[in-house]
């Protein structure tokens, strides 16, 4: 693992060539009064270190070759309270970093480590306070120009260099994200087989829970999504707090964190087990777009292809269910669309669920290479309105998997929830 890690950050000074790396972790966040939400190291930081301690700084002397980290000292009385801390020398050697100090040295050696760098880079423009400490470092400096010390003369913002980087997942990134995934896919298949009329949302977020602590995932990867009927068609409802209704279906988007990597899976079923009808119709609509998007996936396809592959499929069906008239181009090319399908098809996955990677380089949609891990989302949200059946009304579906880009083409690592609508029914049977 340390290995990785100090390979990570070597190729990331190579890309620098000469110059200084300066990047902070997250820092702890207060949940109420004394306590702390649980803490969570900054992507970027843990993607370069593996240390995941709050208060430490990683500082990369690319012109000499060095890896430099401030954390925390070591402190017995508070480690009774908070628990075990590596201190510089313990974080020196087990994570195999050149130098490591105390955190509360930073201010002090910062300026003699950037003397004589042509370049100093950090992530410009995220936090402003970090962004005047480097500036007060770059003014200690100036001060003492008149005796020869040169000051680095160009910035750069090290998280365009770091995103790139991560874009494309290693071989362990890549076994990461199957376990997660793999994890989220067995919590799916639980909160398909609990669910029944009369529960409340709050309880199959519990067995979702449940499957992942059981499981050493600590943590979702983000707050999960379970809505039952109309809640359905809010697009981000966290409530989870009402009852589940024979009759309605029960739409669940819900990940793992698993050593920092995100698993991330919708899936949309009824509460007794049975699509009815008009459930039938919408949810084989959304389920073709998945389908259809996901058959675009493989090297050298661009960005954008699943996305149109699933929005034109997506569309015809809205005509199909009669909630819009006219032709697919037609209402691609007037957005009507957006009244049942107002997000993109997904997104790529990582250490962050929303995963870092720009759509497009130099104005030309991205490809697809081995290695990149996406999402595939679409889905369709049917709120009452005049233009729409009353059968349709407060339907909500979106089916999601994750998938990874192979040589040979992709593979969906997150299959093994069940997702066509017969072998939804016999699950839940």
């Amino acid at each position: 693992m340390k290995q990785m890690h100090a390979e990570r950050r070597a190729r990331l000074m190579a890309q620098i060539g000469s110059g200084v790396v300066v990047l902070a972790t997250a820092p702890e966040a207060i949940r109420n009064a004394d306590t702390h939400y649980p803490y969570r190291s900054d992507s970027h930081f843990w993607y370069l270190t593996g240390f995941g301690e709050p208060g430490a700084v990683l500082v990369l002397d690319a012109t000499n070759k060095k890896s430099i980290l401030f954390c925390r000292e070591k402190n017995p009385e508070r480690e009774v309270w908070d628990g075990f801390r590596y201190g510089p020398e313990g974080a020196k050697q087990e994570f195999d970093f050149d130098e490591a100090y105390v955190v509360g040295e930073l201010d002090s050696r910062m300026p003699d480590i950037l003397a004589g760098q042509p370049s100093v880079h950090w992530p410009v423009g995220r936090n402003a306070a970090f962004d005047a400490r480097v500036s007060g470092w770059l003014d200690e400096l100036r001060a003492r120009f008149r005796i020869g010390v040169e000051v680095p003369a160009h910035f750069g913002d090290v998280l365009a260099l770091l995103d790139e980087m991560r874009i494309v997942k290693d071989e362990y990134e890549i076994g990461m994200l199957r376990r997660a995934g793999k994890l989220s896919a067995e919590a799916h298949v639980r909160a398909m087989q609990a669910t029944r009329p009369g529960m409340n949302e709050y309880q199959i977020e519990a067995e979702i829970l449940h499957t992942f602590i059981k499981n050493g995932a600590r943590y979702p990867s983000y707050e999960s999504i379970v809505a039952g009927g109309a809640n359905a068609c809010t697009l981000h409802y966290v409530g989870n707090n009402q009852r589940l209704n024979d009759g309605e279906l029960l739409l669940i988007d819900a990940g793992c964190e698993l050593n920092g990597y995100a698993g991330d899976i919708t899936r949309t079923f009824p509460v007794n087990g049975k699509f009815s009808a008009a459930q039938r119709d919408v949810y084989e609509i959304v389920l073709a777009a998945e389908l259809a998007a996901i058959d675009t996936l493989r090297p050298g396809a661009r960005f954008n292809a699943p996305g149109d592959a699933a929005l034109r499929v997506l569309a015809q069906g809205m005509i199909d269910l009669k909630l819009l008239a006219g032709t697919v181009d037609g209402i691609i090319e007037s957005e009507a669309y957006r009244q049942f399908y107002m997000h993109g098809v997904g997104h790529m996955i990582g250490l962050d669920v929303h995963d870092v990677g720009k759509r497009k380089v130099g104005g030309e949609w991205r490809e697809f290479k081995p290695g990149m891990c996406t999402t595939v989302e679409p889905g369709l949200y049917i709120r009452p309105a005049d233009n729409v059946p009353e059968a349709l009304r407060n339907i909500g579906i979106r089916i999601e998997d994750d998938v990874l880009i192979t040589h040979e083409g992709r593979e969906i690592y997150t299959a093994e929830v069940p997702k066509r609508i017969d072998d939804i029914e016999a699950l839940m049977a």
